[in-house]
């Protein structure tokens, strides 16, 4: 039986499964695959594992080689020059006095072209540059602008959880997330708490998200009047994975009641 392996180019990007062939590969060993931009330098992140046909039948390309010693002093070489390039570039985009924010730089394998990744508040005219970098690194030049999420997920980080954040580590698409989803779960809509590192809503919202909505189904409505033992109340807020109820009651201080405790409310 044939097996597949999967392989990450960079840290926190996609991984791509590969057919191992011959290889037999452990995660951390570096290998040689073939892209689309072709010829590129990878990582192993996932082992080996069984590659059944019949429920994946479409084709994997085959790892190209396991990585030599002279594929890695490559590696090593791209990776001063994308420090190289980053350097200048910034030094360009300053002089050019350009509104934008590069943040990393990407070189093939084979050295046959060099991106650079930035992010802006509008468009830029970046074709000056392109021919200044053009003329002093002698390769392709392709300048690639990002959202911010895109930014942080390259960049990678730590989450206020303390983990690494979740575009980085295992996200394959950022999902929509809405500042209802934070009301739902009756959580702090302070920006600053609800907000990950690239400074949008956190991206975890999602995934609790219709839980909440299915259990919220039982509660009454925030603002209707419901019948408990202490008489006629109004529902300030939903408890909802305590299945409590904040109510305030017409005579007395606010409290919290079971779910279970209220008798009916009033649909007027």
């Amino acid at each position: 039986m044939k097996k597949i392996v999967g392989v990450r180019y960079r840290p926190g990007r996609k991984v791509y499964d590969f057919e191992s062939g011959p290889f037999v590969l452990n995660i951390g060993q570096y290998v040689v695959v073939e892209s689309e931009q072709g010829l590129a330098f990878a990582e192993v992140v996932i082992p080996p594992r069984n590659w059944d046909e019949t429920l994946i039948p479409k084709p994997f390309k085959k790892i190209f080689r396991a990585a030599s010693p002279q594929d890695i002093e490559t590696w090593k070489k791209n990776q001063g020059i994308e420090k190289d390039a980053r350097a200048y570039c910034l030094q360009c985009i300053d002089q050019l006095n350009l509104k934008m924010n590069l943040f990393t730089v990407e070189c093939n394998f084979d050295n046959s072209k060099i991106t650079f990744f930035f992010t802006s508040e509008g468009r830029v005219d970046f074709r000056q540059l392109v021919k200044i970098l053009v003329k002093e690194l002698r390769t392709r030049i392709e300048m690639r602008q990002v959202g911010i999420r895109q930014h942080a997920k390259i960049c990678g980080g730590m989450g206020r959880c303390g983990r690494e954040i979740c575009c980085s580590s295992f996200l394959k698409k950022f999902e929509p997330v809405s500042i209802r989803m934070a009301k739902e779960q009756n959580m702090s809509l302070n920006p600053t708490k609800i907000s990950g590192q690239c400074g949008r809503l956190m991206c975890c919202l999602n995934y609790e998200n219709n839980v909440y909505k299915e259990l919220q189904k039982e509660f009454p409505r925030l603002g209707s009047i419901v019948h408990t033992a202490k008489g006629r109340c109004r529902v300030i807020r939903h408890n909802v994975l305590q299945r409590r109820v904040g109510i305030r009651p017409e005579k007395g201080y606010d409290c919290e009641i079971d779910l279970d405790d209220i008798k009916h409310e009033d649909k007027t």
